[in-house]
């Protein structure tokens, strides 16, 4: 596979290319496929058509990787929490997490077992994904995943979470740790299904000031892909925590490739951390809505990154609204022109 090939700095005929959030809005297929589920959750949880989604980016755009179908927040679901995702405002927890009891109240192991449709729906996709085309689990960092429990949804100051990290440190660490338990076994039971490699969503890093990044939110992803490595060292890690390019000179860890956000310097990442990563992004997303602004994107950074291990994504995820026949043209210049 080549996309796993390029995961561990082995020479490839091209620089493999796929997107986060490909599986999604902007493609028909994928809207058909969700009015039939009737809602993100349903589809979440309905494995045959989580797969079909799954597939659909491989089949229409010919990615080199499909990533399975699914949401970070599946793990506090089933660990107990009542989720529901409303319209214009995402992901609710209708009881968000306070205090110790409500920690105690959840059971990390029951939703390691009640996450057995994420499971079956890796395996149905590995069986009907092409051999030559990689299969990514994934799911968030515990901060990130924390931070929805303890806020009841997204944040734009994260005030409730960051409180509670500096009035009581202790909570949040036993909300992380208890959290990173979880995520240890659901991401092992991943690769059991058939996952070729894992990413670790960290979308919320940058809410952190640096001393309480390390503490509370990275430590925690390096504990889990120590976990994962001495067990699985064959399976390639991915971490993407979104707008750390201030802190790059201090990461380290047990992981194999490193997702730079559109809003990192790709030339800072490169200096800093191909020496010991493959690099992975990041053309800003909203290059997608035109051919020449695609066209350009892609020969800067193939430019920059010449000569150094590299995988293709955008900086963030593909958005809603872009032309499909732009996804297709960005994913084959990238083959094309990093071929040349």
């Amino acid at each position: 596979m080549i996309f796993i090939d390029a995961c561990f700095k082995k020479k490839v005929p091209y620089t493999p290319v796929w997107m986060m959030r490909q599986a999604g809005r902007y493609l028909s297929e994928y809207m058909a496929v969700r009015k039939e589920a009737g809602s993100f959750l349903a589809l979440c949880k309905d494995y045959k058509k989580a797969s079909e989604v799954s597939l659909q980016p491989v089949e229409i755009l010919g990615v080199d990787a499909a990533i399975i179908f699914s949401d970070i927040l599946v793990v506090p679901l089933e660990m107990g929490m009542h989720l529901c995702f409303k319209a214009g405002e995402g992901p609710v927890f209708s009881k968000p997490l306070s205090n110790l009891e409500d920690l105690k109240a959840l059971d990390p192991l029951k939703a390691v077992k009640k996450l057995s449709y994420v499971y079956d729906a890796l395996k149905l996709t590995r069986e009907k994904l092409p051999k030559e085309k990689a299969l990514i689990g994934f799911c968030g960092s515990a901060w990130t995943i924390a931070t929805y429990m303890i806020e009841g949804a997204g944040s734009k100051s994260y005030a409730k979470s960051k409180k509670m990290l500096y009035q009581n440190p202790e909570l949040l660490h036993q909300i992380l740790s208890t959290l990173t338990q979880a995520l240890k076994l659901y991401l092992e039971e991943q690769i059991k299904a058939g996952a070729n490699a894992l990413q670790i969503f960290d979308s919320w890093a940058s809410a952190l000031e640096e001393k309480a990044f390390f503490d509370f939110s990275f430590s925690y992803t390096k504990e889990l892909c120590s976990y994962i490595k001495e067990k699985y060292p064959h399976i390639p890690l991915i971490v993407f925590p979104r707008a750390i390019s201030g802190y790059l000179d201090k990461i380290n860890g047990d992981f194999d490739v490193f997702g730079v956000d559109w809003s990192t310097p790709l030339e800072l990442a490169r200096d800093k951390l191909s020496s010991r990563f493959v690099l992975q992004g990041n053309l800003e997303p909203c290059r997608l809505y035109d051919k020449k602004a695609i066209e350009e994107g892609i020969k800067e950074i193939l430019s920059i990154m010449r000569g150094r291990a590299h995988i293709f994504n955008l900086g963030h995820g593909i958005l809603p609204d872009i032309p499909v026949e732009n996804a297709k043209f960005f994913i084959k210049r990238v083959q094309e022109l990093s071929a040349l």
